[in-house]
């Protein structure tokens, strides 16, 4: 191999755009690559971040379901204590109704055969004064023998 002024000149040129390169264009370029490197960690990070946020987030609305749900759970057996008593205490206004309706009955029916015997005790006063009178022969006056009479009814 020969070297000639041709070579030399070259390997000048060579170095002289080396240089050039390394002091004019290696730099910005480098600053973009370090750049787009420093972005793409950053959102690297925003992204690991906002995994880590929505986490987060899915665990507190869990957490606030599962409160809900408990608080229904609640609210339902509340409801259900509640319309147990209703139901108690209808029960119990029934029965006490029924039973006053009963002692009711009852007292009536005590007072209309008090009636009845009252009216039975004066058919048959009536009728034996009517069943004496005749056997006697003359008419008995009830008012002057309202005493035999009570004292008649009283024994029937």
């Amino acid at each position: 191999m020969d070297i000639n002024a041709t070579f030399i000149g070259q390997i000048v040129v060579f170095l002289i755009l080396l240089w050039f390169f390394t002091k004019f264009v290696v730099p910005p370029l480098a600053d973009a690559n370090a750049a787009r490197q420093k972005k793409i960690a950053e959102g690297l990070a925003a992204a690991d971040r906002g995994q880590k946020d929505l986490d987060e987030a899915q665990a507190r609305a869990n957490d606030v379901i599962r409160e809900a749900r408990d608080r229904a759970n609640q609210i339902l057996d509340q409801a259900s204590r509640r319309s147990n008593d209703i139901v108690e205490q209808a029960k119990q206004a029934a029965q006490q109704e029924g039973d006053r309706l009963v002692t009711a009955a009852k007292q009536q029916i005590e007072l209309e055969a008090t009636r009845a015997r009252e009216e039975l005790r004066r058919e048959v006063a009536r009728l034996t004064v009517a069943s004496a009178s005749k056997l006697l022969g003359r008419e008995i006056d009830a008012a002057k023998h309202a005493d035999i009479l009570n004292q008649l009814a009283t024994e029937i």
